[in-house]
């Protein structure tokens, strides 16, 4: 599964066009975020996505996670978010 990755100068709307894209074609999305601000994009993108693909009776979920990734040879903690279906 491809992750997209946030950072804080993500513009919400093209990656709530991204995710409602993966939603559509795949039925799930993963994308990490590292900071306040790339976190803050992640969630706005999450709930514009929403919106996009509503009408295509589509339900929006997000689990947040934490995970450990390197970043130029640096340890860094990211928030995972996994976008899927309400059932």
């Amino acid at each position: 599964m491809e992750v997209l990755k946030v950072s804080a100068k993500s513009n919400a709307k093209s990656l709530a066009g991204a995710i409602a894209a993966l939603m559509r074609q795949q039925g799930s999305a993963e994308m990490q975020a590292v900071g306040a601000a790339a976190v803050n994009q992640a969630v706005k993108a999450i709930a514009i996505a929403r919106g996009y693909v509503a009408p295509n009776g589509i339900d929006l979920v997000m689990i947040p996670a934490f995970s450990e990734i390197t970043i130029d040879g640096e340890e860094r903690t990211a928030i995972k978010f996994s976008v899927g279906k309400r059932r």
